[in-house]
């Protein structure tokens, strides 16, 4: 009987190719990958680690974000994140989001960014007849979800335009047109000017929602929040103080965050 659960290795195994799927393996299973980690991984000498992981970017399997690390690249499509840092960041998110959710009667979401996308690690729905449904475990493009925005407003300009304006962007199909990235930027300044973002049925027809971005102890950028609402209640909502409330929630939020370890080591 053939043993479906057990592969023979080659033969005649080519090094180089068996070293790139190695990588490919840890960038999914691991969510982030260090240059100098992928070397002792292969037990090569960082700069054949380094050639062999700009092959992958080449080909649109792996970017570096902003740290210099890379993470899955378009080609692999949204993969996992620091799966032992994100768990601790639902931790301790979650019951700030509870409260959060209870002082405004709406959804209230908690996201990370990998590459160009966000990932929801937890929701908590509100308690009203029409709301916004569970959104664990959806991925959403970064430059449409409030959330994601929130975080894109915070990275350098040129490490902006190698999610959005690249070969992997191109080939991920994750590019911003000509006509539309100017735009784009100029929200990323407003963004960064008012210290929150805004999503009107950018992801989901009637869904509008508000994203701000959280930090660690470092001021590095964890992930994000965002209250999510039927469009009809989004302005009535805004007015009544939902900025003041979420910034709030963040900093009570950000008060726990950096009493742990969320650094992505």
């Amino acid at each position: 009987m053939q043993n479906l659960t057990a592969q023979r290795k080659p033969t005649y195994p080519i090094e180089a190719v068996d070293n790139a799927l190695l990588l490919l393996q840890l960038l999914r299973d691991g969510g982030s990958l260090r240059l100098k980690d992928a070397a002792l991984e292969l037990g090569v000498a960082p700069s054949t680690a380094h050639r062999l992981l700009a092959m992958l970017v080449y080909r649109g399997f792996a970017v570096q974000d902003e740290t210099r690390r890379y993470v899955p690249g378009p080609a692999m499509g949204a993969g996992p994140a620091g799966v032992g840092w994100s768990r601790l960041l639902r931790e301790v998110a979650r019951p700030h989001m509870e409260i959060l959710s209870s002082r405004v009667n709406e959804t209230v979401n908690l996201m990370i960014r990998v590459g160009t996308k966000v990932r929801f690690l937890e929701t908590v729905e509100s308690n009203t007849a029409l709301r916004v449904g569970d959104r664990q475990g959806i991925v959403l493009p970064a430059n449409k979800a409030s959330g994601g925005k929130a975080m894109l407003a915070e990275l350098e300009p040129a490490m902006v335009d190698q999610l959005f304006r690249s070969n992997n962007a191109e080939i991920g199909g994750d590019n911003i047109p000509d006509a539309e990235y100017p735009a784009f930027l100029r929200e990323l300044q407003t963004i960064r000017g008012n210290g929150f973002a805004a999503n009107f049925q950018g992801t989901e027809e009637g869904i509008s929602a508000l994203g701000l971005a959280l930090h660690n102890r470092a001021g590095d950028v964890v992930g994000a929040l965002s209250v999510a609402t039927p469009v009809a209640r989004f302005r009535r909502l805004f007015d009544a103080g939902l900025v003041g409330v979420m910034m709030e929630t963040r900093r009570q939020l950000e008060i726990d965050i950096a009493a742990n370890p969320f650094n992505r080591d």
